[in-house]
C-alpha cells in the first residue's frame, strides 16, 4: 500500500492509501466521526464509520484530541460538492494522543501567541504565511540563477562597526571584540571583481531599540552587487526581481492567499511599470498631503505609509540628500548634494522594502568620505583596496525578506512573517 501526501490524493481516487497526519479538529454524529487532518502538504477530511471499523477501533477513535498524530489506512474519494478529496478510513493507529492543546478557537492575546509560537506555527494562517515566505525565497534564488548572479556568503561576525556602534550587537571574541553583521554588502562588493554579479542571503542583526511594526532585531536580508551598471540598471534589476517573486506567489500560493483573505489586486498590479519620483518630489507631495516633513529630511515610516497609499504599485524614490545617506554611496554627477540612490516602497502603506545605490568607485573620494564620517581608515583599508585594483562603476541593493512577506501576505506586523521573531522584548521561544 502506497504512503502518500494529502496534496497527492487526487491521483489515488478509489484506491486505498496510507496517510500520516495530525488531527486539527474533530466531531462526531452518531456512528460517524469526522477528523480534519494536516500533514504539512495540505488539509483533508477523514471520515470514520462504526460499520467500517471494528468495535475496538471505533471505541479507540473516541480518544482523539486536537493535534493527535495518527496513521490511517483509507480509501480516497472525491468530495461530492467541492474540489476536494476525502479519506474513508478503514483502519488507523495513533502515534500519540495529544494533551489538551493550549491554543483554542477563542481569541488569544499577542503575548500568549508569541509565548506559544512553537505551537502557533501550526495554525492555518501561520502555515500559509510560511509557505508564501518559502516561495519568495525560492523565487529569489531562481531569478538570481537565471540572471548570472553567483551566491557569495558574507560573514556574520565583523571586526568593526562600519557606520557606528549604535545599531550593532557587540560580542566578546576571544581576546577581542566583534559585532554581529548588519549587512553583507561591503563584503560581497569585493566579489564583483571576480564574478561581476553576486548576492548573499542570510540573517542580519540590528540593535536599534525600535518597537514599530516594521522592525525586528534579527531578520533575513538579501544583498546584491553588480559591476558595470548605473542607477537605472540597478532599479531595472530590482523591478524584475520583485515582479518575479510576487508573480511566483500568485501562481503557486493561491490557496494560501485565500486562507489569509488577501486581496490580490495590488499584487496583480505588479505587471505594470513601477512608479519613480525624486526625493524632492516626494517631500513636496507629502507636504501637500499634510505631512510636517521638512525639505532635506529623510522619509519616516509614517511618511512612507502616506505616500504609498497614493500609488497602486511599488514606487521608487530616488536621489536622497547625500548627508542623510551612507558614506559609500556615490554622489549625483549634476548635484553633489544628492546621493545616486533609490528606495523601493511597497504600495498599500507598507513602505520601504529595498534600498539601493551606486557605490563610490573612486579611491580618493571614498577616502575623503570615510574621513568626513570620522570612521577608521585602518578598518576600511581592505574596502579601499577595491578602488585601487581595477575599479569599475558598480552598485547594488538589499531587501529585508520579512517586509516583503508582510506586504505580499497583507500582514500589518513583521513578527508574524518569521518563524521565531526576535524583538527588543522577546528572545524566546
Amino acid at each position: 500500500m502506497e504512503k502518500v501526501f494529502i496534496r497527492d490524493l487526487e491521483k489515488f481516487v478509489d484506491k486505498e492509501v496510507e496517510v500520516s497526519a495530525w488531527v486539527t479538529n474533530f466531531r462526531s454524529s452518531g456512528k460517524i466521526a469526522f477528523w480534519q487532518l494536516r500533514d504539512g502538504s495540505g488539509f483533508s477530511q477523514a471520515i470514520l464509520s462504526s460499520t467500517d471499523l471494528s468495535d475496538d477501533k471505533w471505541e479507540e477513535s473516541k480518544k482523539v484530541s486536537i493535534e493527535t498524530s495518527v496513521k490511517i489506512i483509507a480509501k480516497v474519494a472525491k468530495h461530492p460538492k467541492k474540489d476536494e478529496y476525502e479519506l474513508q478510513v478503514k483502519d488507523f493507529e495513533f502515534y500519540q494522543i495529544a494533551d489538551e492543546y493550549p491554543i483554542g478557537k477563542k481569541d488569544h492575546g499577542v503575548d500568549f501567541l508569541m509565548d506559544n509560537r512553537h505551537l502557533w506555527l501550526r495554525s492555518s494562517k501561520q502555515i500559509a504565511i510560511q509557505k508564501i515566505r518559502n516561495t519568495l525565497i525560492q523565487a529569489n534564488y531562481d531569478y538570481m540563477s537565471k540572471n548570472s548572479f553567483t551566491k557569495i556568503d558574507a560573514p556574520i561576525l565583523t571586526p568593526n562597526a562600519c557606520e557606528g556602534t549604535t545599531e550593532l550587537f557587540e560580542i566578546d571574541y576571544f581576546d577581542d571584540k566583534a559585532y554581529l553583521s548588519q549587512s553583507g554588502q561591503l563584503y560581497i562588493e569585493s566579489a564583483i571583481f571576480a564574478h561581476n554579479r553576486v548576492f548573499d542571503f542570510g540573517p542580519v542583526f540590528r540593535a536599534e531599540k525600535s518597537k514599530t511594526r516594521r522592525h525586528l532585531t534579527e531578520f533575513w536580508m538579501m544583498d546584491a552587487e553588480m559591476a558595470f551598471i548605473d542607477l537605472d540598471d540597478n532599479m531595472n534589476v530590482q523591478e524584475e526581481l520583485i515582479r518575479h517573486m510576487v508573480t511566483a506567489v500568485l501562481e503557486n500560493n493561491k490557496a494560501d492567499l485565500e486562507i489569509l483573505e488577501r486581496d490580490t489586486k495590488a499584487l496583480e498590479n505588479i505587471i505594470k511599470p513601477f512608479h519613480k519620483i525624486t526625493h524632492v518630489e516626494a517631500v513636496k507631495m507629502l507636504q501637500d498631503m499634510g505631512s510636517d516633513i521638512k525639505d532635506g529630511e529623510d522619509l519616516g515610516a509614517d511618511d512612507e505609509t502616506i505616500l504609498t497609499k497614493k500609488f497602486d504599485n511599488p514606487l521608487f524614490v530616488t536621489h536622497y540628500p547625500a548627508k542623510i545617506k551612507s558614506f559609500y554611496m556615490k554622489r549625483n554627477a549634476k548635484d553633489d548634494s544628492l546621493a545616486e540612490c533609490s528606495d523601493l516602497l511597497a504600495p498599500e502603506g507598507y513602505g520601504e522594502i529595498i534600498g539601493g545605490s551606486q557605490r563610490e568607485d573612486d579611491y580618493d573620494t571614498l577616502l575623503q568620505r570615510i574621513k568626513e564620517e570620522k570612521l577608521s581608515q585602518e578598518d576600511f583599508d581592505w574596502y579601499l583596496d577595491l578602488r585601487k585594483y581595477g575599479s569599475v562603476p558598480h552598485g547594488g541593493f538589499g531587501f529585508g525578506l520579512e517586509r516583503i512577506v508582510a506586504w505580499v501576505c497583507g500582514i500589518q506586523h513583521v513578527r508574524e512573517t518569521i518563524p521565531f521573531p526576535r524583538t527588543i522584548n522577546r528572545l524566546k521561544p
